[in-house]
């Protein structure tokens, strides 16, 4: 392996992990100073191009969803997100680590997800200080099995 191949490894490594594709449309929400800057990055890599924002007025494969205990309730922001999304897309919930400023429980993720009609399918550690959870339509989440 190349000292080149071996450095966008490097970069696109957490973005892969996530199951980004190259193609695809991510729109990104919640963004603020705190994110994952080395993830969005790969992300961008992974992806071929910039991720799109708030703003951004067709659907998307995934939505990236940055939130935080204190940006209000979260059932809503994931229903807002699925309207986002096409049809078998998913979203990828980015949440604050334990202890860390803006963390919200588990349990409160899982319940956001079951009342938006979401399925927890993945949760990994997406950097330093943020968790990543999967979400996906009942129906996508069939389909992947």
């Amino acid at each position: 392996m190349s000292a080149t191949a071996d450095h966008a490894e490097e970069r696109t490594g957490p973005a892969a992990r996530l199951g980004f594709e190259p193609g695809q449309v991510v729109q990104e929400i919640g963004y603020d100073d705190d994110v994952e800057q080395e993830l969005r990055e790969g992300i961008e890599a992974t992806i071929g191009q910039d991720l799109v924002d708030e703003d951004y007025d067709d659907v998307a494969d995934v939505v990236l969803l940055w939130f935080r205990d204190e940006d209000g309730d979260l059932t809503d922001a994931l229903v807002d997100a699925i309207g986002l999304i096409e049809d078998g897309g998913a979203v990828w919930l980015m949440t604050p680590k334990t202890g860390r400023d803006g963390y919200v429980e588990p349990s409160d993720i899982n319940e956001a997800a079951q009342t938006a009609g979401l399925a927890q399918t993945k949760s990994i550690s997406a950097g330093k200080d943020w968790t990543g959870s999967r979400l996906v339509t009942p129906k996508a989440a069939r389909a992947k099995r």
